[in-house]
């Protein structure tokens, strides 16, 4: 779930970056519980992709996301999460339709899926203590030219953007590489103002990670810190076809692209080790992404 550096006054969960703002260590002990935390969010998409069809409504996927994570010993880190001026979240899972990018709930549109629809489907877990935290874009029949391109640059943007998250970088060459390979390569657009996050036992911490480098100095003081061995960042490029721009109703958790127009989200939890990035949710790669 993504953090926000929210430019438009909105409110949406959120970490705000702060001058020299540190993130969290993890120490070498609890590397495995961090590890197992996310592979239960590996294991619910992977359940996920054998049970949708279309005809289903995001009612019925958020209560299978409930079970699910009971039967694995979890709980949503996402229900009843708060922000100002939002009701807590009530949804076990962010499920965002189409042109919504992200926050959307299990109750904000109530017809089945048909064919043609794009699901980014969120999936947040406590589990011992320690969060797992990452997004998945599930496209329900065979997808059209523009789809299959954007889900592409969405993959292939996370896995440039990776690479990059090594000591001796600061968190400024990820978002070099996304933007680029996004917005050069691809010709799509980045979401503005969203990114993602440090993460542990809380889901939000510093630093935030934006996807796009800062169009003015001090617009993003976080890209400035150097990838530290031991911390956990959520990623998260969030993209759409026709503008970088959102609109959000008062009151409302769904984020939608300010033009309507088709959008993708991908997330993985990254651990920043001496030795380079080590992707503790790698397992959603082998995802079955596109339901037939």
């Amino acid at each position: 779930m993504h953090s926000s550096r929210n430019n438009s006054g909105l409110p949406t969960m959120s970490v705000q970056p702060t001058m020299g703002s540190m993130s969290k260590t993890l120490h070498t002990r609890d590397e495995q519980a961090v590890a197992e935390a996310a592979e239960k969010v590996v294991e619910v998409h992977m359940r996920l992709a054998d049970m949708l069809k279309v005809g289903m409504t995001l009612a019925t996927i958020d209560s299978f996301v409930a079970r699910t994570l009971e039967e694995l010993s979890c709980r949503s880190c996402f229900r009843g999460y708060r922000v100002p001026r939002l009701p807590p979240f009530p949804s076990h899972a962010c499920l965002s339709l189409n042109e919504c990018v992200v926050h959307g709930t299990a109750g904000y549109i109530t017809r089945p899926i048909v064919e043609g629809d794009v699901l980014k489907i969120d999936i947040g877990v406590t589990y011992r203590g320690w969060i797992g935290d990452a997004a998945w874009t599930y496209v329900f029949g065979k997808p059209t030219d523009e789809v299959r391109r954007l889900c592409d640059a969405g993959k292939r943007s996370l896995a440039l953007g990776i690479r990059e998250l090594r000591p001796g970088n600061t968190y400024l060459a990820w978002a070099q590489a996304v933007q680029n390979h996004v917005e050069r390569v691809a010709g799509f657009h980045l979401i503005r103002g969203l990114g993602g996050h440090g993460y542990g036992r809380r889901l939000h911490e510093p630093p935030f990670v934006s996807n796009v480098v800062p169009a003015y100095h001090g617009e993003w003081p976080d890209g400035a810190q150097p990838c530290e061995p031991g911390t956990l960042i959520a990623v998260e490029p969030m993209i759409a076809v026709g503008t970088g721009q959102t609109t959000q109703a008062r009151g409302a958790w769904p984020i939608y692209t300010a033009d309507g127009s088709q959008s993708v989200h991908y997330e993985h939890d990254v651990l920043i080790t001496p030795d380079g990035p080590r992707v503790l949710t790698a397992g959603l790669e082998q995802v079955r992404d596109v339901i037939d």
